[in-house]
């Protein structure tokens, strides 16, 4: 599999991920303190992908983001979709994360190989704060953590207990605000409990790393993360058209890479699974995208890519193991 220009990943990267662009600005402060190399090749790659970040002219994701939005305000009934209405920002950013840490956990252990003790130190701080951010992103996708949880019981205890005596005092007009008070907390616990639970109890009809194909733009792409509820903002639903899906936002999306060869613009998108299609055979055709190279150790008979460990941690998801009897088929093949 060939390689991505710079420019395109500067394309991927555009329009946003601020916290991702802070967090390798002060990344490559550290390494340049430190004096760490790139170890390998594959690094490399990755530290050109993130120097794209905060070198790119976001005019003109900009000026695309209005021409999308144009596009839906005045073209009335017979509205015609872009593909671009479901790239995703926040997916991104969180791939672009998830990429510093495999990278800072990786330099840390070089640095502790090479007894650069004070080096793995700074590294390990660094990894940290990444770490603490990808916990942001999960507990705002899933809603509260579980610390919140048990403080928002709490509250609702204690009002409950200061309703109770305000009643006791005749505090009417008190009572009431507790009441309206305890009435709001409950339907908050209620919303994170029912969030907590779709992730608990998700089904999904694809896999990581599977090849699928958009059923309304055409493109091919694979599968490199998912949630059992659409967890972007109001503001990207409403670009997305996502109320107009059969199911709506209460179904599992996937974060998928694009084909580049299919959509040089695109890369990353963030699709309902009502809009997505499996592939009827192997698929065993050329794909290329900048980020496949970190996510996933290459592919396996079907054509399909093989998630890294990290990966398949990351979204809870077990290990596939190709049939026997459709690798054998391949192999007749080859033969």
């Amino acid at each position: 599999m060939q390689g991505v220009s710079v420019s395109t990943l500067a394309a991927l990267a555009s329009g946003g991920s601020c916290r991702a662009v802070a967090l390798f600005k002060d990344y490559l402060k550290l390494l340049n303190r430190s004096g760490i190399n790139p170890m390998v090749d594959g690094s490399c790659f990755g530290r050109q992908c993130m120097l794209s970040l905060y070198s790119i002219n976001t005019t003109r994701a900009r000026r695309l983001d209005s021409r999308i939005k144009a596009t839906w305000l005045f073209s009335g009934g017979g509205k015609k979709m872009d593909a671009s209405i479901e790239r995703s920002e926040a997916t991104n950013e969180e791939i672009v994360i998830f990429f510093f840490q495999l990278d800072l956990e990786t330099r840390i252990q070089y640095a502790l190989n090479t007894e650069q003790f004070d080096v793995a130190q700074q590294l390990r701080n660094k990894l940290n704060e990444v770490e603490t951010e990808i916990i942001k992103q999960q507990e705002a996708k899933r809603g509260s953590s579980r610390s919140e949880t048990q403080d928002k019981a709490l509250n609702l205890l204690r009002l409950r207990a200061d309703l109770q005596k305000a009643i006791d005092n005749e505090k009417y007009i008190v009572a009431a605000e507790l009441r309206d008070e305890i009435s709001t907390l409950e339907v908050e616990s209620l919303a994170a409990s029912a969030k907590a639970l779709a992730y608990e109890n998700a089904q999904y009809a694809y896999r990581l790393g599977e090849k699928v194909r958009h059923k309304i733009f055409g493109y091919r792409a694979v599968i490199c993360g998912m949630d059992p509820i659409c967890c972007e903002s109001s503001s990207w639903m409403g670009i997305a058209n996502v109320e107009k899906l059969s199911q709506g936002p209460n179904q599992p999306f996937y974060q998928v890479l694009v084909d580049v060869h299919d959509d040089p613009n695109l890369l990353v998108a963030y699709v309902a699974e009502e809009n997505l299609s499996a592939t009827e055979k192997p698929d065993l055709a050329r794909f290329d995208h900048p980020y496949v190279s970190f996510l996933f150790y290459g592919t396996d008979a079907t054509g399909d890519f093989i998630p890294i460990k990290q990966l398949r941690q990351k979204f809870s998801r077990p290990r596939h193991e190709v049939p026997m009897d459709i690798q054998d088929g391949n192999e007749d093949e080859n033969i």
